[in-house]
């Protein structure tokens, strides 16, 4: 608040003894005082002001900074995304052209296949009709030979009794071969072996009762092939195993 200054009377001021003009100093320092505190609490306001201006840009500028560093980050992230996906584009276009490629050639060789089978499919037909012709023949054979077997029977039971012998397959390329009537004593105790005939040699897999003179009929029959021979010696070395040689 401003404080009026009366007028100054000076003529009655000189005719005082000791003349004074009151300058009212004191209002004017309080006046000053305050205006000058008025002025500070204003700069500081606005220094302060300035100051949390100043702050908030700052981290508003930081704020803008970090977005865009984590914008240019994830923008790099996605060029190289697309580089790798782009790249496997290349790879996954390389591989249908060659899978392309690969079914055509199968394609091809299908339709070849289709063509040969088309051209051979009559051979096999005919391959069937022979099979089949061949089958009735064979049956028709089996057929004469059972009934030729029914008729042979009789008469191979009165020989094998007669001789004592008897002879059978058992497995692929074996023959059961066992002899009887051995042993005047006891005509009924038998001896027998089992022959293999698959291999380029003679072998016995089996002899019952062991004959130790077995292994050189075995050697005798691999050199001269005679399988009769062989049985006629076996059943003369099992003779004599069980009632002792001729004297």
């Amino acid at each position: 608040m401003s404080v009026r200054v009366p007028q100054l009377d000076l003529a009655a001021i000189l005719k005082q003894p000791n003349p004074h003009i009151d300058l009212r100093t004191t209002t004017y320092e309080n006046s000053t005082r305050n205006f000058l505190k008025a002025v500070t609490t204003w700069k500081n306001r606005s220094i302060n002001t300035l100051s949390e201006r100043g702050k908030s840009q700052a981290a508003e500028k930081k704020k803008v900074i970090e977005k865009t560093h984590q914008v240019e980050a994830e923008t790099n992230q996605c060029k190289f995304r697309e580089i790798d996906l782009v790249a496997e584009l290349e790879k996954e276009k390389e591989e249908r052209q060659e899978l392309e490629l690969s079914v055509a050639a199968f394609k091809r060789q299908l339709s070849s296949l289709r063509d040969k089978c088309s051209s051979i499919d009559p051979e096999i037909e005919q391959y069937r009709v022979i099979t089949e012709n061949l089958r009735r023949e064979k049956n028709k054979e089996r057929s004469i030979l059972h009934k030729n077997a029914s008729r042979v029977n009789p008469d191979l039971h009165f020989c094998e009794e007669w001789l004592g012998f008897s002879m059978e397959g058992i497995e692929k390329d074996q023959l059961f071969v066992r002899f009887w009537q051995l042993d005047p004593s006891d005509p009924q105790r038998d001896a027998s072996l089992v022959l293999d005939l698959s291999g380029s040699n003679y072998r016995v897999l089996t002899s019952s009762p062991l004959l130790p003179s077995l292994p050189i009929l075995v050697t005798s029959l691999n050199e001269t092939g005679d399988i009769y021979l062989f049985i006629k010696q076996a059943r003369e070395k099992y003779r004599e195993l069980f009632r002792g040689p001729d004297t």
